[in-house]
């Protein structure tokens, strides 16, 4: 009898109408071009600015490695936790306009160089897809620049489509690169 691979299946939940309490949302920052610690300080501060949004914890910053994309310059990424009323669209149409405000176009090359990068990790548990927003981050899992920062302001966070913590996650991800 042929054992059939089991398929994983996410559910998409529906994205909040509206947010009636305060909901934590982690954001990864990244920057490559420029001052990149300026670009950052920056959008810290545009940060704390957003409507029905506060600033939280803010990690350390890491200088990592360019993932893909043209030959460019190492990034200094950090993440940060806010506690938003915004919904998640809400939320990443204040992000696209930071981006923009601080130099950023919206037609870039993918996976180029930047002076800033704001990228919704998660959002409470959610777990969302639409055309143009996923929740959780389609690529966090498998990025170390992404986990370590988080792990260092949020060391119990889970994956809510995974089930996993970051920690768990971000072993996964080291134990694969020492095999290479």
């Amino acid at each position: 009898m042929a054992h059939s691979k089991k398929k994983r299946v996410f559910l998409k939940r529906p994205s909040p109408k509206k947010v009636t309490k305060e909901t934590s949302a982690f954001v990864a920052l990244g920057s490559n071009l420029g001052d990149r610690l300026a670009h950052l300080k920056k959008a810290l501060t545009r940060l704390k600015e957003i409507p029905q949004t506060r600033l939280v914890r803010v990690s350390s910053w890491y200088e990592t490695p360019p993932t893909g994309g043209p030959p460019q310059r190492d990034y200094l990424n950090g993440t940060v936790e806010l506690a938003t009323r915004l919904t998640p669209h809400e939320l990443l149409l204040q992000l696209q306009k930071t981006e923009r405000d601080l130099g950023r176009p919206r037609k870039h090359v993918r996976w180029g160089p930047r002076a800033i990068d704001l990228d919704i990790l998660s959002y409470n548990n959610l777990i969302l897809e639409t055309e143009n927003l996923s929740i959780p981050h389609p690529r966090m899992h498998k990025r170390a620049f992404v986990l370590e920062p988080l792990i260092e302001i949020a060391p119990n966070w889970i994956h809510p489509a995974l089930e996993k913590s970051a920690q768990t996650l971000l072993k996964t991800l080291q134990c694969k690169s020492s095999k290479n």
